[in-house]
Parts: C-alpha cells; structure tokens; sequence
C-alpha cells in the first residue's frame, strides 16, 4: 500500500505532503460535492416518502401547482446556492491559516474544530426552514398535509444533517491533521459511541417511529386502504433499510479508517521497518488516542533501536547482544581466545607537522580497516587504546577455529593498511590461549573485557613486529592452534618477550 496515499485513511483525501493549494481546491470540491450528494439523498427521500410512502392526503391536487412547480423548485435552486456560498465563507473564514500555509494559533483551532458545526448548521437551517415553509403553504391549503409535510420534510433533513455531518467530518481530516499536529487536541469523549448512537437514531428509529405513524393515522382514517397501508410501511422500511446501511457504512468507515492505519503501521513494524511508520493524527476521539498511542511506541522503539545501535557501536554488537539477552553482572568465566594487538608505529612522528583534525581522520580510517578484518572473521574489536586496537575472537562469540580466524585477520589487516592508509604502519600480533573474559569494574560502571597472559603476549609480539609492519607476527600456540591457516606463516624464531619468563615460539606471516 502506498503510504502517501493512506495518511488520511482514504486516497480521496491525498497525501500528508500534498501542497498546500492543491489540498485546499480537494478539500472544498469534496465538500462540494459531498453537500451535494447528501442534499439530494434527501431530496429523493422527501419524493419517495410523499408521493409512495404516505399518499394520502396527495399532494397532487390541482391547488397545489404553484407549490409543487414554483415554490419547491425555487427554493431547492435558492437554498442550493445559498448553503454553497455560505459553506464556502464559512471555510475559507475558519480556514485563513490553512490557506496561507502558516501554523494554527489557538484561535484558529478553534475555529478550525467548529467548522464542521458550522457547515451542518447551515444544512440544518436550510432544512428546517424547508419544513416549516412547506408545511404552512401545503397546509393553508389542505390543513390534513400539515403532519405530512412536517414528517416527510422534517425527517429527510434530520437525515441529510446526519450524512452531512460525517461526510464534512471526513472531508477535513487533513484539516484536522494540521490542528492537532499544531498541540491544539480537543479530545471527544466517546465519540465512537456518539457516532453509533446517532447513526441508529436517524437511520432506524426516525423511520421506525413513521412506520407507526403511518399504521395509526391509517387506523383512524376510513379513506385509508389496505393497500395504501401497506405501500406506506414498505417505503418507510425500505427507507430504513436504506438510510441506516448508508450511515451504518459512514460510520463505520470513520471508524476503520484510523483502525486500519494503525494495523497497517503494525505490520511494517513487525517487518523491522520502523523509520516511516508515524501515522497522521486526524481524529479526536478514542480513535485518535490509538494512533497517539501507537506513535509514541513506535518513537520508543526508534529510540531504543538508536540506542541499541549506540551501544553496539561502543562495545560491539556481540556484547551488547549478550548483556540485552540477559542481567549483566560483575566477573567473568574462563575461555579459550585468538587476540590480535595493532599497535601504530610512531605516533609521535603521525602528530607532527599535522593538524588534530588530519590525525584523527588518519586514525579513523585506520580504525576502519582494522575493524572491517576483525568482523568478517567473526571476531570482536574490544577495545580503542589510543592508537593501539585489541581484537578477541572466540568471546563473547563462540566459532569454531579462532585462532585462524585471528591469523587470518591479521594478514588482512596488513594488507589492508598498506593499500589503504599508507600514512600508518603497525605492528601486528597474534596470540591464543586461556583468558578470562567477562564484565570488570564496578556495578554502576563497567566494561566487557579479556584478561590473561595471550593479551600480554600478543601486545609484545606487536612491538617484536614493528621491525617489519608488512608482516604479522604470532605466537607457536596460535599457529598450531589454527586449522588450515598454518600454511601461510613460517616460523622465525624462538625469543623470550618483554616482561614474560618463558620463550615464545614466533612466526611471521609469508
């Protein structure tokens, strides 16, 4: 589904980001034309009810032409133009700011959640002047049409108030949008149930209390027949038949439409799409409160992805995948790990005759390649010590040969800052061994960490490297430790590392 299409929860209505003109010229012609419909929905009722559903008293006597053929037609004509040009003020007046493109004040919000009111009045009034000037000229003339015409005329504009009101109400969504985007939410309590009550009020009480009228004047009238009895009731029910599914459908439709946003955002979010989701407030009542509702758990979840990334960024997305799936704790547990240090060489000199700026933009992208190399090896860059990186593979991620996922790595690493960031060498180490890795600090601060002899030997195989930073150095441990990556280092040299008593078997990377 097109989302720009369904902001309002109908395509008629456009998008969000429609123009403001361009809105404006379908929101009048959707009025227009809705006004239209609604008063000609009751215009037929008013025919079918007084010529079929009540014949009797006819309103076809030879007295009666000038009504019938001037005075109705006249004022149909009249009142036609006249709630046009009313409706049309009334907009353009409560909608100043709308047209002009700038934010609602409080005053204009106002006047912006009346409008509706406004535009039903102005149908109401029409109406009811319809059914007081019909039933007095109808009634100077034959005093029986004055019930009649009260009923016929009254219930078709209780009716075409009725569609009206919702109609309008839909038509100015976007209006609606705007205001409570704008902070200024007048919240309809019950509004859904308002909604249902008036829909069976106009759409199934009216005519059920006119098929009762019509049985008891035609029990009390001796002209009545049968057969006029029974056209009366049949038009009066298939009139509510028809006028009850009508508005039961507006009805419904004003209150699916923010159903259906809110279940269509779910879906995109239960997909992982949570970035374009936010829906279009444009309702005040309960319903409107879903889609708040929904907003503010889609803001939360945006916020915590944000942070979940944050955090991922800061301690590796395998930590913090580990300490989201569970209560991290202080300590840790023995495990056996591939380490590789880089450790820049010459610090110093990269400072010199650079500004803080270029340094940091050296190291980054020096940072970059280091990092690339230990994640396409599953491995994790625990830490940025400076200019210096420590890099574990085999926690808090378990794989299946680390130490030459970390042999590997190293290679790549060379390889990778000698094309790529030719400003900086490195010397390169490998360790393997037993280490214990787990949380360390404090409980209101801590870090996820490895310690153990591997980190220190492969901190000083780095600084053995640096006599030649195209070439790696690793420790015997690690190399036999490696599956099929032995073959791609040669041994050097058996040497004692700084700091360490035992010797150290060294290899270096062919």
């Amino acid at each position: 589904m097109d989302r720009g299409s369904r902001d309002y929860g109908s395509i008629l209505l456009g998008s969000a980001s429609e123009g403001g003109f361009k809105q404006r010229v379908r929101i009048q012609t959707l009025l227009t034309s809705f006004l239209l419909i609604a008063n000609l929905i009751g215009a037929i009722l008013a025919i079918a009810l007084s010529a079929v559903g009540i014949p009797e008293p006819s309103l076809f006597q030879s007295e009666l032409w000038w009504v019938n053929y001037i005075a109705v037609p006249v004022y149909v004509a009249v009142a036609f133009v006249v709630g046009t040009v009313l409706g049309t003020v009334v907009v353009v007046r409560d909608l100043q700011w709308a047209i002009r493109d700038r934010p609602p004040t409080a005053k204009d919000a106002r006047r912006a959640q009346r409008a509706p009111w406004r535009l039903v009045f102005i149908q109401g009034a029409l109406w009811a002047a319809a059914t007081v000037m019909f039933t007095i000229m109808y009634g100077v003339l034959d005093p029986n049409l004055i019930p009649k015409m009260f009923f016929v005329v009254g219930l078709s504009g209780i009716v075409v108030v009725a569609i009206s009101y919702l109609l309008i109400e839909f038509a100015l969504r976007p209006v609606a949008a705007e205001v409570i985007s704008a902070g200024y939410r007048r919240r309809k309590r019950s509004g859904v149930r308002s909604r249902s009550i008036v829909s069976w009020m106009v759409g199934s009480a009216i005519p059920i209390i006119g098929i009762l009228l019509v049985v008891f004047f035609g029990a009390f009238r001796d002209d009545t027949s049968k057969l006029d009895l029974f056209v009366g009731v049949t038009v009066l029910a298939v009139i509510a038949l028809s006028t009850g599914l009508l508005l039961t459908v507006l009805t419904s439709i004003s209150v699916t439409a923010p159903i259906r946003s809110v279940r269509t955002a779910m879906n995109r979010v239960q997909s992982g799409r949570i970035s374009d989701v936010d829906l279009v407030v444009y309702d005040g009542t309960e319903l409107g409160d879903l889609q708040v509702g929904f907003n503010s758990m889609v803001g939360g979840l945006r916020e915590r992805e944000r942070m979940r990334d944050l955090f991922g960024r800061h301690v590796g997305r395998d930590v913090a995948e580990a300490a989201l799936a569970q209560d991290p704790e202080l300590g840790g547990a023995e495990r056996t790990v591939a380490v590789v240090f880089v450790d820049v060489i010459g610090s110093t000199t990269l400072a010199q005759g650079r500004t803080p700026s270029e340094v940091v933009e050296i190291l980054n992208r020096f940072f970059a390649v280091i990092v690339a190399a230990v994640e396409r090896g599953q491995g994790l860059v625990n830490k940025f010590e400076g200019d210096a990186v420590l890099a574990i593979f085999g926690a808090p991620l378990e794989i299946d040969d680390p130490a030459g996922a970390a042999l590997m790595a190293a290679r790549d690493i060379a390889s990778g800052l000698a094309h790529e960031v030719p400003d900086i060498s490195a010397g390169i180490g490998v360790s393997y061994g037993t280490v214990v890795a787990g949380n360390v600090g404090a409980i209101e601060r801590f870090e996820y960490t490895v310690i153990g002899d591997p980190v220190n030997e492969s901190a000083r195989l780095s600084e053995l490297a640096k006599r030649d930073p195209r070439r790696p150095l690793a420790s015997g441990r690690a190399v036999d430790a490696a599956d099929g990556e032995a073959t791609s280092w040669e041994r050097q040299e058996s040497t004692t590392l700084r700091g360490r008593s035992e010797e150290t078997v060294v290899y270096a990377a062919l």
